[in-house]
């Protein structure tokens, strides 16, 4: 990447973060453009920083005028009018330009398992995955009528330090501590999928710059598939506790909270697991390196370092009683 000048819309986010890092450790001139808020995690050494509300494409506009750019990715788009600012901005002034979208959109619940980039996008549970679908389709659009140089990146559930994998946060790594029992969607053996933000960085930067990627779609996930209840059963391992799971069924879960059963019904309630085959035909030596035992250690390790961090979600646990309360299994 030492010839590439490239410019991240957004860069101090969960995933974008790990590939600005990646980025300038491969020599990349990269440029961040966000509204200089702070951020946990910083903007890497040797970055460029450009400052505009990524929302208001004249203020984006005023920010790059004068620079054209190898690769443009935004990491935050997510509406067609979005995408359609970008494209009437930086058309004919990038090499390539990659859109961040989602494994939200494939088929919900899928019809056959592993996934690949040809699954068929439908998700009438989700209207985040929805957008993302529609971008997609506008994007695919502008690349088969004007040549818009577009590459498209579905993520899956990407996390790093920061980023307890389950709705609530750390309220349910406190729930466990305490001793309080703890709800798992549906009977907890669906299959589900959990990346490093460093390995998905590793693969994403190896798209950058590589014009066998343009008018297409790349799915960066890991390779190991846990159920959910391995997935509770490793944070409390890293916590240091057994952990009291109770199961509820997904639909109760969304009857209690439409914002929560969205996020279940739309997504985790399903097995989701990728074949990666694609993405190595672009970057042959990618394997995913964390496993999640590794990645709970750094989580808990991470918020064990501030008490400021370990914040609980009052609602939340009010729902969780709730439903554990309606649901917990009763002695015959």
């Amino acid at each position: 990447m030492n010839d590439l000048k490239v410019l991240f819309i957004g860069g101090t986010g969960v995933i974008s973060s790990a590939c600005a890092r990646r980025a300038t450790e491969l020599g990349a001139e990269l440029y961040l453009l966000n509204r200089n808020s702070s951020s946990l995690r910083g903007v890497p050494t040797g970055a460029h920083t450009l400052t505009a509300d990524a929302r208001d494409p004249e203020s984006v506009r005023a920010a790059v005028r004068g620079h054209e750019f190898d690769v443009v990715v935004n990491f935050l788009n997510f509406t067609t009018e979005h995408v359609q600012a970008d494209i009437d901005l930086f058309g004919g002034r990038t090499g390539q330009y990659v859109f961040i979208s989602s494994a939200a959109a494939y088929q919900t619940p899928p019809r056959r398992l592993p996934i690949v980039e040809s699954t068929p996008l439908r998700n009438p549970f989700s209207a985040y995955a929805r957008n993302k679908i529609a971008c997609e389709d506008l994007l695919t659009r502008a690349y088969r009528d004007q040549g818009f140089p577009v590459t498209v990146v579905r993520p899956s559930h990407t996390y790093d330090r920061t980023a307890v994998p389950f709705d609530g946060s750390w309220t349910v790594v406190d729930r466990m501590r305490r001793g309080q029992e703890v709800m798992v969607h549906g009977d907890g053996s669906s299959l589900w999928t959990l990346t490093h933000h460093t390995d998905f960085a590793r693969a994403f930067t190896g798209l950058l710059g590589h014009r066998e990627a343009l008018g297409d779609t790349f799915h960066i996930t890991g390779d190991e598939a846990l159920t959910w209840n391995q997935i509770y059963l490793t944070m409390a391992e890293a916590a240091g506790v057994e952990p009291r799971l109770v199961h509820i069924p997904s639909d109760a879960i969304a009857a209690a909270d439409s914002r929560w059963g969205e996020e279940l019904l739309g997504d985790k309630t399903h097995s989701m697991v990728f074949d990666n085959s694609k993405i190595r035909t672009i970057v042959p030596d990618f394997t995913a390196r964390i496993p999640f035992s590794r990645g709970a250690r750094e989580i808990v390790a991470w918020y064990d370092e501030d008490p400021a961090r370990r914040t609980v979600d009052h609602r939340i646990n009010a729902l969780t009683d709730k439903l554990i309360e309606a649901y917990r299994p009763r002695p015959l």
